[in-house]
């Protein structure tokens, strides 16, 4: 299972500083990559101004838990987990946890 979740986490990072370089940083707003490796946390964070208006918000929140890979958010517009799946995660191992419990069983994805 270790070899497994190094597996997942270099995939994770991968993905995500992907996502980090695609979206980039303006001179308003950043895009942070926050990562918790001892906790196995990323998140992707959204900070600044624009037009006079506080920018800030997690665009992106992923946890490994108990070899899964927990989705706690997902801002994007086609989803993190399809990224996932293309890069060999097996549906099984991938958990919506931005969705309800009731409709984890209506999903390709695991249900805990």
């Amino acid at each position: 299972m270790d070899s497994l979740t190094n597996k997942y986490r270099q995939i994770i990072k991968k993905i995500l500083e992907e996502y980090t370089d695609f979206l980039g940083n303006d001179e308003q707003v950043t895009v942070e990559f926050v990562l918790d490796e001892k906790n196995d946390r990323y998140l992707l964070v959204e900070t600044g101004w624009k037009n006079g208006y506080r920018i800030y918000g997690t665009l992106l929140h992923l946890d490994l838990i108990d070899g899964k890979i927990w989705i706690q958010h997902d801002g994007t517009e086609e989803g993190i987990a399809n990224d996932l799946v293309a890069a060999g995660i097996p549906k099984r191992h991938i958990i919506l946890g931005f969705k309800s419990p009731e409709i984890w069983k209506h999903t390709e994805f695991a249900v805990s």
